[in-house]
């Protein structure tokens, strides 16, 4: 709600912004000290409902619709916010769904969510646990009439319920990985070629402000040419989408060779809590070797315990022809062939800088050696896609390329395959979206 009242005292605007229907609309109401109106002013500009009440002295009604919608115009411009926002419905009720809703809550002025989920029980949760509404009717999920549909259940069933809302008309955002078998991933990349369907995997680990710095340097040439990686940051298919970008091999052929060992480390945190009485838990260790068609090789070292752990870190490297990018810190050098070294510091594009916050501010002030991305940069990450939707629903770009969401799943898949046969070598199949 926003209440402008000149110092004139002519003219009073209330302007109420509807969320949604039936149990998510923000009521209207009346509102202490309002003066009662004489004339009322519906406007509908895209999927924004916009009721104007004004009370008017002395002035006829054109006049006053007049300075109504200038008000308007004048607010939107000076606090550089748009009218369109964009609505996405969300389904599933899991851990990673609840970054989405957040996100709406975070960003009201971009976004407006719902979440559709399969109990009563569920839908009680997650509205307590983000504050969006949500519902278990199918008909009242689709009278919220998103833009978009989030895809936020367990992997097995991402590619399923990807297809089902597919074949309901609407653009999807599929959750890591879109397939779990290279049978689903073949069934996805259907849905694009034969109906032309637009789905968009929220991979967002490469859009992190210091990753996105280290790889914008990457492709400026500052390091050189990009030789070998290695990778102990993320896991599998995202491990995938960030060496594809480390290496910048695009679609190159590549084979792979590893094992997977298992051995104990202290638990000192997890996604609920902190511990402190020193039991210890399984880390599950996979050491993959992948070695690409121009010669470039790469190293993928990754336990789950380094997602939350005070005493794992995270790392990346790669190294280049004139240089090296070491977690935090770039070695390259000059045009005079000087050694140079550069701290990196987290880049948000000025396309993004809408999406800035006091929280992401605070990270980009503090100094930190460590390569150990925020909660509050996932989020950021994860934004920037659902805000690049625009313009990909609108006929543009897309946010993320389904060829490389399914190439970053099969190598999920080839994975399991590889350390279930230590050291021997893994060709991966020719698939459709292979050129």
């Amino acid at each position: 709600m926003v209440i402008i009242e000149p110092v004139w005292k002519i003219l009073y605007i209330t302007i109420i912004i509807k969320r949604g229907q039936g149990p998510c609309q923000v009521p209207a109401g009346d509102f202490p000290g309002e003066p009662q109106p004489r004339i009322a002013v519906h406007l509908r500009v895209n999927r924004y409902a916009l009721r104007l009440t004004i009370s008017k002295r002395n002035l006829s009604t054109h006049t006053v619709f007049f300075h109504a919608i200038m008000t308007v115009m004048i607010y939107a411009v000076s606090e550089r916010r748009t009218l369109y926002m964009l609505s996405f419905l969300i389904i599933g009720s899991g851990y990673r769904s609840e970054y989405y809703g957040r996100i709406a809550m975070k960003y009201p002025e971009l976004f407006r969510a719902m979440f559709l989920c399969r109990s009563e029980a569920k839908a009680a949760m997650i509205t307590a646990h983000t504050g969006v509404c949500a519902t278990t009717d199918h008909a009242e999920a689709l009278s919220f009439s998103p833009d978009f549909v989030v895809v936020a259940v367990d992997k097995e069933h991402v590619a399923d319920v990807t297809e089902e809302w597919v074949l309901r008309g609407f653009p999807v955002v599929a959750e890591t990985p879109v397939g779990s078998s290279v049978e689903k991933l073949r069934r996805i990349w259907r849905l694009q070629e034969e109906r032309d369907a637009k789905i968009v995997c929220c991979e967002q680990y490469h859009r992190n402000p210091l990753l996105a710095a280290g790889f914008a340097d990457l492709a400026d040439g500052l390091m050189g040419r990009p030789l070998n990686g290695y990778l102990s940051f993320a896991h599998d298919y995202h491990a995938a989408s960030l060496i594809r970008r480390m290496l910048m091999t695009g679609s190159e052929e590549y084979v792979l060779r590893g094992e997977r060992r298992t051995g104990h480390v202290s638990e000192t945190d997890s996604r609920t809590c902190a511990y402190y009485d020193g039991h210890t838990t399984a880390e599950v260790r996979d050491l993959i070797h992948i070695t690409f068609a121009s010669g470039k090789t790469a190293v993928y070292d990754f336990a789950p315990p380094q997602y939350r752990s005070f005493i794992r870190s995270r790392h990346l490297t790669v190294r280049c022809e004139r240089g090296e990018w070491s977690d935090r810190i770039e070695y390259y050098l000059d045009e005079e062939n000087i050694p140079r070294k550069k701290m990196l510091e987290p880049l948000i594009p000025k396309r993004y800088r809408l999406l800035d916050t006091q929280a992401l501010r605070d990270i980009r002030r503090t100094w930190a050696p460590e390569l150990q991305p925020d909660t509050q940069e996932d989020e950021y990450a994860i934004a920037t896609m659902l805000l690049d939707m625009k313009d990909y629903i609108a006929g543009g770009e897309t946010p993320y390329p389904l060829w490389e969401a399914l190439e970053d799943a099969l190598f999920s898949i080839l994975l399991e395959e590889a350390v279930k046969k230590p050291w021997q070598e893994i060709v991966p199949p020719r698939m459709p979206w292979h050129i």
